[in-house]
């Protein structure tokens, strides 16, 4: 008679964990692919968001190009080339806005109750939106690009590096995507989130070196805008476009001097602490 010897718990738990996760990635693409569907059907809310970031091209180029120092150039091509690392950024951070705003309005419309009642991953609802909202800020990058090369601005870095350059602001605007969800989860309103989402990622961009040297600021502002995750992205495209001025020496703070890595640490760190609290504002929402 041959003995049976019951499984272990790590036998079992471990396609237990891989049938959770395969489950939580099916779920959060499903709920991708409807928000994608609404964009598509809603087609003003692409238009309106491109809309935005091509203006603040234009008017940034031909309005303050020739009237700010950059690295000792008055140079409307050396300022063009500078700003547009900052237009990006600008960009896709104020994607989060609309992150906000669409999950407040899914709240307002009671679809987040219907979707906590459904047998799915708990975190799917929030994953799901921000990769549908990843996607449009990829799209609106990509129409940005083109039109910054249509006013002037050039790369002088391999490919390879440029390419790396735009993963770093995807990622930026993934990150700053879950700071609009759990912003979307506290509010009641969407023009509530819209307004949240807005109100402090304006002092976050300009007090930066997005649009203007951090160095030429006061000693108290450029320290802060040496250490902001948002300088350090801007900084870290700058790097890799080739786009610093001749004879541009970076200030001494470790953001600014290894600003892709500041990059990809600070990026990391607010997706890990911003998707555990929207998740868990999530499971507790009405």
């Amino acid at each position: 008679m041959t003995a049976t010897t019951a499984p272990t718990a790590s036998a079992t738990a471990s396609p237990q964990r891989r049938g959770a996760l395969s489950r939580s990635v099916r779920d959060s693409l499903v709920i991708a692919k409807r928000n994608l569907i609404r964009m598509l059907r809603i087609p003003e809310m692409i238009i309106f968001g491109l809309i935005q970031p091509v203006m603040f091209v234009v008017l940034f180029s031909y309005v303050f190009g020739g009237s700010i120092a950059v690295g000792g150039s008055t140079s409307a091509e050396a300022y063009r080339e500078f700003l547009m690392a900052g237009i990006f950024a600008q960009t896709v951070t104020f994607a989060t806005a609309g992150a906000g705003a669409g999950i407040a309005d899914d709240m307002h419309k009671g679809l987040i109750d219907r979707f906590r009642s459904l047998p799915m991953a708990r975190g799917a609802v929030l994953t799901g939106r921000t990769l549908a909202d990843l996607v449009q800020t990829a799209l609106t990058l990509v129409v940005l690009a083109a039109v910054a090369l249509l006013v002037g601005w050039r790369t002088h870095e391999n490919l390879g590096k440029v390419l790396l350059g735009f993963v770093l602001l995807l990622l930026l605007g993934y990150a700053f995507s879950w700071i609009g969800a759990l912003i979307g989860l506290s509010v009641r309103t969407p023009e509530a989130a819209t307004s949240g989402g807005l109100i402090w990622l304006f002092p976050l961009t300009f007090i930066s070196n997005a649009f203007v040297p951090a160095e030429n600021m006061p000693t108290f502002l450029r320290h802060i805008a040496e250490w902001n995750p948002f300088s350090a992205t801007v900084q870290a495209c700058r790097e890799l476009f080739g786009n610093f001025p001749p004879g541009y020496r970076a200030p001494d703070a470790w953001p600014m001097q290894h600003p892709v890595w500041a990059s990809l640490i600070w990026s990391v760190l607010i997706v890990v602490v911003f998707r555990t609290l929207a998740v868990r504002k999530y499971r507790s929402a009405a």
